[in-house]
């Protein structure tokens, strides 16, 4: 691959490893932003992006004004996973829009929304998600996706587009069509993104080389885990992804993969592991670094 011109625009060189370490479902529950607010003390996470539609997102734009220097970042979500704890768009009702299962909620599953959601509903919704960020006055870093869904030819392009109306990075991978394919995508799919990630990159926008996420489902050992997911990234930009949450009674409830949320919380406030990346020679950047590289395209 040739070398992300990401890394020298930072002040790195081509053979550098540089990760934004991400704190993904912000707001999805109160366990996820007290959990936030002890990892940004801790210093060891580098960004984080919170979910607009659900009902702890009042509080995380509370938590933002109150600390601006956090890197936040708008979680766009099409999706509501949960069994028994769900949410929905905030830009319609509509069930034309085809966002909305019979239960009167988001679609449990990504290929749910792909196939019922109309992409003008699509851009819509994603649209209001980051205005309602920023008219909580939180100084919104980037834009990245709940469970992938925008990676879609339906609905990549509301993405992207979304994100240059506000001149904000996206997290979207440099990859090309055979890159796509190895990720899962189908044809169609594969070369909707590769084609949008070449005209991406031609503008100056700042792309990914690598997206890692610690797995939700392998509690145990979390620090070693995370030991060898860092110490296996290749030379690039990674976006490093993990769930962190506290224990407590709402997050059992409400999230059957809870004990790996709360081994990330546990893991990322170890100073064993905050001390073994530093010493790896991993560089920790956040997502203002490539907010400042995003082009003026008029």
């Amino acid at each position: 691959m040739v070398p992300n011109p990401v890394l020298r625009k930072l002040g790195f060189g081509d053979g550098e490893r540089v990760a934004i370490v991400h704190t993904d479902d912000i707001g999805m529950c109160e366990a996820s932003l007290s959990a936030l607010a002890d990892l940004v003390d801790f210093g060891l996470i580098s960004s984080a992006s919170t979910m607009v539609p659900c009902s702890w997102f009042p509080q995380v734009a509370t938590f933002c004004r109150q600390r601006p220097q956090v890197d936040m970042g708008v979680h766009l979500t099409l999706t509501s996973e949960m069994t028994s704890y769900r949410w929905g768009p905030i830009s319609t009702r509509d069930l034309a829009s085809g966002l909305i299962d019979e239960e009167g909620y988001f679609y449990r599953r990504s290929e749910d929304v792909q196939d019922h959601g109309d992409p003008v509903a699509v851009r819509l919704e994603l649209q209001a998600q980051v205005e309602r960020a920023l008219a909580a006055r939180i100084d919104v870093t980037h834009v990245d996706t709940h469970m992938g869904t925008v990676a879609h030819p339906k609905f990549v392009s509301a993405y992207i587009e979304v994100a240059l109306q506000h001149r904000l990075p996206s997290m979207v991978l440099r990859l090309d069509e055979a890159g796509w394919r190895a990720r899962g995508m189908e044809g169609e799919t594969a070369a909707s993104l590769a084609s949008s990630t070449r005209q991406l990159e031609a503008l100056g926008l700042p792309l990914f080389d690598w997206f890692v996420m610690l797995p939700l489902d392998q509690p145990v050992d979390r620090v070693e885990l995370a030991k060898r997911a860092f110490d296996a990234l290749p030379p690039g930009l990674t976006h490093f992804a993990i769930h962190p949450s506290q224990d407590t009674p709402e997050l059992r409830a409400i999230a059957a993969d809870w004990p790996s949320r709360v081994a990330d919380y546990r893991a990322f406030t170890s100073g064993e592991l905050r001390d073994y990346i530093r010493n790896r020679g991993i560089q920790v950047i956040g997502y203002r670094a490539l907010r400042d590289l995003m082009p003026s395209l008029g």
